[in-house]
């Protein structure tokens, strides 16, 4: 498992789609990019990628007003000393908040038959997930900023409630095993799992 060559060093810069990592070697790229990543990924990282350099076509207006002043804006923060040093979101973060508003905005996936579309494997079906609820699910690496996504999701949910005609408001669950089973007491613990609401993975 090797990174392309072009893979950029800095953690801020834009991942074009066939340079990103994957599980195999490089030499097995062209042949099996598709079939090495999780079914719905090689898809959806496309068509946002294509999305964003277009300019966020087909979004709400809360949510373009938000894309455009999240990452397309420039930001500072005051140190402790008074001076002003620049802030940014890390690419894996930016990707992961436009992944959601574009299902959602422009694809109008509100259920699994809607992502199920992105499939690119065909070892996914609609009996696989007993929910009727819409759930996008991200999946980033340690330290890439899961809670920061979180929050920025959860502000879009709330002004998108409340500034568009028919803005819908959504719940949020983050699930960090470790951290649910070393800070949720054990009684708690078993009446969360064993509800309707939370099963665990």
């Amino acid at each position: 498992m090797s990174l392309h060559p072009s893979f950029p060093s800095s953690p801020y810069a834009s991942l074009i789609p066939e340079q990103r990592w994957f599980p195999a070697d490089e030499a097995l790229r062209s042949s099996s990019y598709d079939k090495l990543l999780p079914p719905l990924v090689a898809k959806i990282r496309q068509q946002v990628f294509d999305w964003r350099n277009q300019g966020y076509p087909g979004v709400s207006a809360t949510s373009v007003a938000l894309l455009r002043w999240w990452f397309e804006t420039d930001h500072l923060l005051e140190n402790a000393d008074g001076s002003l040093s620049p802030f940014q979101y890390y690419f894996a973060q930016r990707e992961a908040v436009e992944t959601v508003i574009w299902l959602h905005d422009v694809k109008h996936a509100r259920d699994k038959f809607d992502l199920l579309r992105f499939d690119t494997s065909g070892s996914v079906s609609a009996g696989m997930f007993s929910e009727d609820w819409p759930r996008y699910v991200l999946k980033m690496a340690t330290g890439a900023g899961k809670t920061k996504v979180l929050s920025l999701l959860i502000a879009w949910s709330f002004f998108h409630k409340l500034y568009e005609e028919n803005g819908q408001r959504y719940d949020f669950v983050f699930v960090d095993q470790g951290a649910f089973e070393k800070h949720v007491p054990k009684a708690l613990q078993q009446l969360v799992l064993s509800s309707n609401d939370f099963k665990q993975p």
